[in-house]
C-alpha cells in the first residue's frame, strides 16, 4: 500500500526538482565546470588500485586523473570515445558497447539534471526499495535507445542506486546490475556528491566492484587536450595494429595485412599486436575477422598461453563454447597457473 501511495505523490519532474534541491540546488551544480574524483577501487579478489575520474563541461571525460595523465593507458571521451595504449603506441576510436560505456556517463551533474537539453526523456516507473529504503524509480531514456533506472530516496531525495543492463566487459554478455551510492558530502560550493559506490549483480547479489572517493576536486583549470588521447610515436608494430583495426570489417584484408607484415618482418614478434588488435575487433563486434586473426596468432605462437586464451575468448564471443573451452584448456596445458584461463573456465561451468 505504501508503495502505491508513494508512486502517486509526485511526478517525474517534481521528483527531479527535489533531487536537485537535495544536492544543493541548480546554481551550485551548474557552477561546477570541472571535477576530478580520486580514490580507491576494488574488484573481485585481486584487483585493488588507486583510481580517478575527470569530467569537464560540456561533455569531456577522462577515465583517469587529468592533472596526472597515465603514460601507459588511458580512455576517455572528447566528442567520441577513445582508448590509448602507450606500448606499443596506438589509439583506437571505439564504437558499439565500448563507445556506449564511454559516452553514457559524461555529465558532471548526472543523468537527471538538464536531461531535456540532452534530448533524453525521463519517466516515473513507480515505487521501489533499495535495501530498507523506499525510493522513486525514474527511468532515463537516452537518445541512442539505452535506458537506466535512477532510484531516488523517498525521504532524502538523494540518488541512492542506479540500475542498468550492460556488458561488464565490452564484448561480454549484458549483466543487470545495481550501483548503490552513499556517504554524501558537500564539495566546494556546497553541492553534495556520493563518496561511496558499490555495484552488485542483481540476479545473484554478487559484488562486482566498489569505489570509495577520498577526494573530489572542482573547478581546477584543465585544457581540453587533457581529455583527448596523447600523441603517439609511430612504430611498425603500432602501425600494424592500426591497420588491422581499420580493416576489421574485412576479414580477408586483415589476414592479408597480417601475412604481409610477417613476411616483411620475420624477426619481429607480432604476438602482442595480434592480441591487441583481435581484442579491439571483438569489442567492435567484428568477430569473424578477430577469430581468424587470433587463430593465426595461436598457430604462429603455439607455446604462448595468452595466444590460446585470446583465441578461446574469440570462440566464446562467437558462441562456440566447445572450441573456447578447448583453447582455455590448451593455455593451461602450457601454463597450469594461467589465471585468466582458470577464471574463464570457471565462468563457463
Amino acid at each position: 500500500m505504501y508503495a502505491l501511495v508513494l508512486a502517486t505523490l509526485l511526478n517525474a519532474d517534481q521528483i527531479i526538482d527535489k533531487y536537485i534541491e537535495a544536492r544543493g540546488g541548480l546554481a551550485a551544480l551548474h557552477s561546477i565546470r570541472t571535477i576530478i574524483y580520486r580514490g580507491d577501487y576494488h574488484e573481485g579478489d585481486y584487483q585493488d588500485h588507486k583510481a580517478a575520474m575527470s569530467l569537464m563541461r560540456p561533455y569531456y571525460k577522462l577515465v583517469g586523473d587529468a592533472e596526472k595523465p597515465n603514460p601507459e593507458f588511458a580512455e576517455g571521451y572528447d566528442g567520441s570515445a577513445w582508448e590509448y595504449y602507450g606500448d606499443p603506441g596506438f589509439v583506437v576510436r571505439t564504437t558499439g558497447a565500448a563507445s556506449a560505456a564511454g559516452r553514457h556517463a559524461t555529465t558532471i551533474d548526472g543523468p537527471l539534471v538538464d536531461y531535456r537539453e540532452r534530448g533524453w526523456k525521463v519517466t516515473l516507473e513507480g515505487a521501489d526499495k533499495v535495501g530498507d529504503r523506499n525510493a522513486y524509480r525514474l527511468r532515463v531514456h537516452m537518445r541512442d535507445g539505452f535506458e537506466q533506472d535512477e532510484l531516488i530516496d523517498a525521504e532524502t531525495f538523494l540518488l541512492i542506486a542506479e540500475r542498468k543492463a550492460a556488458p561488464v566487459h565490452a564484448f561480454g554478455k549484458a549483466i543487470a546490475s545495481e550501483e548503490r551510492m552513499s556517504d554524501y558530502k558537500p564539495v566546494e560550493g556546497g553541492a553534495l556528491f556520493a563518496f561511496k559506490h558499490q555495484e552488485v549483480e542483481i540476479a545473484t547479489g554478487r559484488v562486482l566492484n566498489e569505489m570509495t572517493w577520498t577526494s573530489i576536486t572542482i573547478n581546477h583549470e584543465l585544457p581540453a587536450s587533457a581529455f583527448s588521447p596523447p600523441e603517439v610515436k609511430r612504430t611498425a608494430i603500432g602501425q600494424l595494429i592500426e591497420q588491422l583495426y581499420a580493416e576489421r570489417e574485412d576479414g580477408e584484408a586483415v589476414m592479408w595485412t597480417y601475412a604481409d607484415f610477417r613476411r616483411a618482418h620475420p624477426d619481429v614478434d607480432t604476438h602482442d599486436a595480434a592480441q591487441i588488435a583481435g581484442y579491439q575487433m571483438l569489442k567492435m563486434k567484428d568477430v569473424a575477422a578477430a577469430t581468424a586473426l587470433l587463430a593465426a596468432n595461436a598457430h604462429d605462437y603455439p607455446n604462448v598461453p595468452a595466444a590460446h586464451f585470446g583465441l578461446g575468448r574469440a570462440y566464446r564471443t562467437a558462441g562456440d563454447n566447445l572450441k573456447a573451452k578447448a583453447e582455455f584448456r590448451r593455455a593451461l596445458e602450457i601454463d597450469p597457473k594461467y589465471q585468466r584461463a582458470i577464471d574463464a573456465l570457471k565462468e563457463m561451468r
